[in-house]
């Protein structure tokens, strides 16, 4: 019984020395150097990513930015950016033009322009072309944890 908790003693101390040494080494992760040339990003319609219903351009990445990401998306009529979904960070939705069905626990709702929506850590939601114009919005996804 003494070995046996010996093991499981040994097996916990190992288990933090291993979570110490992952967060030491991703704070000795080199961060990108911020200027004032790099920290503004203005939209350029050739640096976007085309996608299958429109296409997108991230003004910050999650490795610029330590986790948070801000996006613009453009949707073609009728379609959206995938079906929806959840994860673990908290996220934000922008309308800048079009019209937009949020989708949020169960619900639905269309909004214009000049709209913010919002999902919850965890919460099943998507948002998709409500319109016959394309839809531009702006994600921001900030990771708490």
């Amino acid at each position: 019984m003494k070995t046996l908790t010996t093991l499981k003693t040994t097996f916990v101390v190992l288990f933090f020395q291993q979570i110490s040494f992952a967060q030491e080494t991703k704070k000795e992760t080199a961060s990108p150097q911020y200027t004032i040339e790099n920290c503004v990003n203005h939209f350029e319609l050739d640096k976007a990513t085309k996608t299958k219903v429109g296409y997108q351009y991230w003004f910050g990445d999650k490795n610029f930015t330590h986790e948070n990401t801000l996006k613009m998306s453009i949707v073609e009529p009728g379609k959206s950016t995938h079906a929806p979904h959840h994860h673990p960070e908290e996220e934000f939705f922008y309308i800048l033009e079009g019209s937009a069905s949020f989708f949020l626990d169960g619900k639905t709702v269309v909004v214009g322009p000049n709209t913010s929506l919002y999902c919850p850590p965890n919460a099943e939601h998507g948002i998709s072309n409500a319109g016959n114009t394309d839809l531009k919005y702006l994600v921001i996804k900030m990771d708490l944890r």
